[in-house]
């Protein structure tokens, strides 16, 4: 059973999804969520905090929070607990969700048998002057996407499709991992990012499971050079 933040954050979903919020629109202020839900602002406040960390509405605390224009994506990866939900960017669909049998090391991953289709979504996410920032391929098994029925639209699901799979089907990830490598990019990955091969791309696979162990998908991101760097500071322990 969702807790009181999360249903008043859902409620505010579903109203974004139904387009009774459509974009540019206000959301109910806090105060009006207060009375609405007889919750106190700081049960409020982290409802809108979901809704801010899934790039669903943009704004401040008294300055009031809008649906955001452009839906937002996060680039492939980091889906920690506790990692930051921000830096959320504007995409765009590549084509339509299709049924196609994933590359090997992604079936197996799947558990999926020889040739077993698995369902395929496609975006490009770009900076803010349209330029290409990185790719997304998403990869879900048809247990899933069967019961899902909203992953084979194009349009973006408001919510998140973590959370859309786990409304759907009641499994949410429990574990994550993160595979990351600077190789060749393939063709279909420089013709989505504008490169010309041969071009070094960073790909990120990014694999979540279930409490039973099952896969509930697997997503490969490919960011070009120039879009990426790590720089980390830490301290080494000499006298300062």
């Amino acid at each position: 059973m969702p807790l009181k933040y999360e249903e008043i954050a859902n409620s505010l979903r579903a109203r974004i999804d139904s387009g009774e919020l459509p974009p540019g629109s206000l959301l109910p202020s806090g105060r009006d969520l207060c009375e609405q839900w007889r919750v106190s602002r700081a049960t409020v406040n982290k409802a809108v905090d979901l809704l801010r960390a899934d790039a669903l509405i943009v704004g401040r605390p008294g300055a009031g929070f809008r649906v955001t224009d452009t839906p937002l994506a996060r680039p492939v990866g980091d889906r920690r607990q506790g990692a930051p939900r921000s830096g959320g960017l504007p995409f765009k669909r590549l084509g339509l969700p299709t049924l196609e049998v994933p590359p090997r090391a992604v079936a197996e991953i799947l558990g999926l048998e020889a040739d077993e289709q698995a369902l395929r979504r496609a975006r490009l996410l770009q900076l803010m002057d349209g330029t290409a920032h990185s790719l997304a391929v998403a990869w879900f098994p048809r247990e899933i996407s069967d019961a899902c029925p909203k992953l084979a639209m194009a349009g973006p699901i408001p919510e998140g499709t973590t959370r859309y799979v786990e409304h759907c089907t009641g499994r949410s990830p429990v574990e994550g991992m993160d595979l990351e490598e600077v190789r060749l990019a393939t063709e279909y990955e420089a013709g989505a990012l504008g490169l010309r091969v041969p071009c070094a791309v960073l790909a990120t696979r990014h694999c979540a499971w279930d409490r039973s162990g099952m896969a509930l998908l697997v997503e490969e991101g490919a960011t070009p050079q120039g879009m990426w760097e790590r720089v980390t500071r830490y301290p080494m322990g000499g006298k300062s």
